[in-house]
């Protein structure tokens, strides 16, 4: 069994403030070693499951963030940005047998988390797709979908994890915190990393399949900028429209042109 696991640093137990997930910072450190601990729960989950193969996609900021040494022997990681459309979910194909989100966070636009964004959150007030308020985990997990990889499992905020089995209740999650206004309600670290390790095991000895998000015959991207300039920008985008001052529209029936597109105009 085949593994790829996508993580981030904003759904991961504990980050409440932007300093906690700047390496610049000095409340980082803390946190990029909760991130670590929550990805090696993953590992030996997928591990206890029957994984013989895990890629992990550091997926935070400058993509270094996981601390190597710390992974399970034979997993590999991949560390900063190649440049590719595939954005979070880079080396991703039909080989893989399963996905993981790791340390995801609600959407931009979302009260479930203080540090809740889609992409660049100095860029998008919103994005949506086919009419749904898009997080990175739709984002990405519907790009899984065209290559037949399902969206087994998710751990961040608690309002992803709801709106994440609204779009497939087989997806096992595991809500390691909530948001209220400017405060996240936190479990334990280790209750979180041990809960992350459980509930991958028992998603990867379900029915895989029955997690594949949908596929469809059209996607209609809206996308909504913070400033207007952003937008208009945009709009030369091959197939790209301003609708409004400060918004976008983009209708294709290929999923990776909606990757395309996104990779070029979020800059």
């Amino acid at each position: 069994m085949k593994i790829y696991i996508s993580a981030d640093i904003e759904g991961v137990c504990g980050t409440t403030h932007w300093d906690e997930c700047n390496n610049e910072k000095s409340d980082y450190t803390e946190f990029k070693k909760q991130m670590t601990a929550e990805v090696v729960a993953a590992c030996n989950g997928a591990l206890a499951a029957g994984a013989n193969e895990i890629i992990v996609q550091d997926a935070h900021a400058t993509a270094r963030n996981i601390t190597a040494r710390d992974l399970p022997d034979g997993v590999k990681l991949i560390r900063g940005w190649s440049g590719s459309p595939h954005a979070m979910v880079q080396e991703l194909d039909n080989s893989f047998d399963a996905i993981l989100f790791i340390g995801y966070h609600s959407q931009a636009g979302s009260g479930g988390n203080p540090l809740a964004h889609t992409m660049r959150g100095s860029y998008i007030d919103y994005l949506k797709i086919n009419e749904h308020v898009a997080s990175e985990f739709l984002l990405h997990g519907l790009f899984a979908a065209t290559m037949d990889v399902p969206v087994v499992f998710i751990a961040g905020d608690a309002d992803l994890c709801y709106d994440a089995k609204e779009i497939n209740k087989y997806i096992t999650t595991v809500a390691v915190k909530e948001g209220k206004g400017d405060s996240t309600i936190n479990i334990h670290p280790k209750e979180a990393v041990q809960q992350i390790w459980q509930g991958v095991e028992l998603a990867l000895k379900k029915d895989l399949k029955k997690c594949l998000l949908p596929i469809y015959d059209e996607y209609n991207v809206e996308v909504r900028f913070k400033k207007h300039q952003q937008a208009y920008d945009a709009s030369f985008y091959p197939g790209c429209k301003q609708i409004d001052s400060q918004t976008v529209s983009f209708t294709t029936k290929k999923y990776y042109e909606v990757m395309r597109m996104m990779h070029f105009v979020i800059k």
